[in-house]
């Protein structure tokens, strides 16, 4: 009689506080093999991601300190740091 427990849930770092959190409470930032900056709600695209908290305050730590550009390699047009401030508010 084997009883497995509940799986473990998957825990990804913000790239602006760099608290850990489960990756469900995250917001993820996608850079497609394209080049393009997308959000990726389903958290399945394809494509180097960062993660960031759904906090005003976060996504400020993460311009501030470059964290987005940093994981992605890449700088972040300001039509995608525009559109993540609409999905925090």
């Amino acid at each position: 009689m084997n009883q497995k427990g509940p799986r473990p849930q998957p825990v990804r770092r913000c790239v602006g506080c760099g608290e850990r959190r489960a990756k469900k409470e995250l917001i993820r930032v996608v850079r497609t093999p394209e080049g393009d900056i997308i959000l990726d709600r389903t958290g399945r695209a394809n494509g180097r991601g960062a993660y960031i908290c759904p906090s005003p305050d976060c996504l400020t730590k993460a311009a501030r300190n470059r964290g987005l550009e940093r994981s992605l390699g890449v700088g972040i047009p300001e039509a995608v740091t525009e559109e993540l401030r609409k999905e925090l508010m």
